[in-house]
């Protein structure tokens, strides 16, 4: 994906906003549904360079280090001029980028610009999952709501198999390597398995690996295509349940209450009680999990915690 993604028709209207979303995927995929509620008559989205196949609503989509926001604040460092030009022609700007860099807002105060920050992440402590959180954000702003729930629309091809991605952005996340070789052992009888790295991860020594996509929309609809999908909480995790996939999600040391994919077809797994550690997770309890999913008819109306 480069720097820049497409131009497509917006809503009929001449508001122009600007989304500004850092973060990585699953923060980006968590407040999707709010992001889209706020489309506008033009719609540009800033995120990370990884997200941008990802705002499918979009007029416009940017990488952040690409437009020079980043400079802007800084002491002794004069922001692109193009910059400044740039984020005058929005009408609004609805920023999750900045609220926590007091000399960020300071300039953008003193230039006079039409932004409104939100808070990046959710209160801890509080009762509400992430997407809701975020939801709730945008009807302030938009003046209406939409149910909370990522979707990507995705191709379904009429393949049929397993598959398993085992890494997350924190060790503490993972689920040992070695239950997930010992778990596609189990599993391949029923199914084949395959190993799902993200665009530009390194090789996994393993059994049959995808190929590498060439951007996360193309991985999510890949993943479209698998009858299941198994793996940590992580950004490629929220990609599969977006994307449709039945989801058996394995959670330890983050609260899935906040932090969970939500879908039709999702299913997760916490460790037992009183332990964080995913090493808790038996082999046993996944595989029985995993082939209770793959042979219930149908999708499930709601995502189930167990």
């Amino acid at each position: 994906m480069s720097q820049e993604s497409w131009l497509v028709p917006g809503r009929c209207g001449s508001a122009r906003r600007l989304l500004i979303r850092p973060g990585a995927i699953g923060d980006f995929l968590v407040a999707l549904p709010a992001m889209e509620c706020l489309r506008a008559g033009y719609t540009e989205v800033w995120a990370a360079s990884r997200n941008l196949s990802l705002a499918r609503f979009a007029s416009r989509a940017r990488a952040i280090p690409a437009t020079g926001l980043d400079l802007l604040g800084l002491p002794g460092v004069a922001p692109p001029a193009g910059l400044i030009r740039e984020l005058r022609t929005f009408d609004s700007i609805v920023s999750w980028y900045g609220s926590a860099r007091p000399e960020f807002r300071q300039a953008v105060l003193d230039l006079g610009l039409p932004f409104d920050f939100l808070p990046a992440l959710p209160e801890r402590g509080r009762p509400q999952h992430a997407s809701d959180f975020y939801m709730q954000q945008a009807a302030a702003i938009a003046g209406r709501t939409a149910e909370a729930i990522p979707r990507l629309e995705c191709p379904r091809g009429d393949e049929d198999f397993i598959a398993i991605h085992p890494f997350s952005g924190s060790p503490r996340k993972n689920w040992p390597l070695e239950r997930y070789r010992q778990l596609a052992e189990l599993l391949r009888p029923h199914l084949p398995v395959k190993w799902i790295l993200e665009p530009g991860a390194p090789r996994l020594e393993a059994g049959d690996i995808e190929p590498p996509t060439e951007d996360l929309y193309g991985l999510a609809c890949r993943l479209a295509c698998a009858r299941l999908y198994i793996g940590n909480d992580s950004g490629i995790t929220h990609l599969a349940a977006a994307a449709g996939t039945r989801v058996l999600a394995l959670f330890g040391p983050t609260d899935p209450a906040r932090w969970a994919p939500r879908g039709e077809c999702v299913k997760v797994l916490r460790t037992p009680a009183g332990s964080a550690s995913m090493d808790s997770i038996s082999l046993e309890r996944v595989a029985t999990a995993a082939l209770a999913w793959l042979t219930q008819p149908g999708h499930s109306p709601k995502s189930v915690l167990g």
